[in-house]
């Protein structure tokens, strides 16, 4: 089995830890994929063998927390030089299937694919700390920022009331709130774009918000 350099680490006073993500996670990511995104369509999961591919393509960017042996948490991230006023692009074109090639060895921006916390380990912070290690090796890396595209993920209960067009401006103006776009605001993330079709599922209704925070900001 390949091997993989552990340059993050940092345990944290729950007694998990954050860290680099290893070979042997992989099985353990996929089901979790499966946990944290219920209606998300399965060709948008990412599955073992691609996690393989990430860490042969960008290890550093790939982070996980674990309690113990447990994988708990996770993130998955490239480099990218995007391009904000052609902003319109979908999570499958982005993650090409899954398999990380878009991923730029040299781009200015951390582009953070997904994040997601097992439900029995919310309301611990761990996702603002996995943001927080994101934005560190973002700093390392010698990187603008992060971007990444929220799932707007309160509108698919309303989508029958509402214009997702509409619900974006409510909730930009702070008249609405969403489980997953108003905390990553709250640390920091600046919305930048409304972005259609971004995926395939109802939770969202395929929306999704163009989010950055820029290197110098602290989460």
């Amino acid at each position: 089995m390949m091997t993989v350099k552990t340059t993050y680490y940092k345990e944290l006073d729950n007694g998990l830890v954050v860290q680099s993500m290893q070979p042997e996670d992989v099985v353990q990511l996929e089901e979790l994929q499966k946990i944290v995104f219920p209606t998300l369509a399965d060709d948008e999961l990412i599955k073992a063998k691609h996690y393989l591919r990430h860490l042969e393509l960008f290890p550093e960017g790939q982070l996980v927390v674990k309690d113990g042996d447990k994988v708990v948490g996770m993130t998955t991230t490239m480099r990218s030089n995007f391009d904000f006023s052609h902003y319109h692009h979908t999570f499958k074109e982005t993650i090409a299937g899954g398999w990380l090639t878009n991923h730029d060895p040299n781009g200015e921006w951390l582009y953070g694919l997904d994040i997601g916390v097992h439900p029995d380990y919310r309301g611990k912070g761990l996702a603002r700390i996995l943001y927080r290690a994101r934005h560190e090796v973002a700093r390392s890396l010698g990187l603008k920022g992060q971007i990444t595209v929220g799932m707007m993920n309160g509108y698919g209960a309303v989508a029958h009331q509402i214009s997702g067009e509409q619900y974006f401006k409510e909730l930009v103006e702070g008249k609405r709130t969403d489980p997953t776009i108003t905390p990553q605001m709250k640390i920091g993330f600046e919305p930048i774009a409304l972005i259609p079709e971004y995926l395939s599922d109802p939770a969202c209704g395929n929306y999704g918000v163009l989010i950055k925070i820029d290197i110098d900001k602290i989460i």
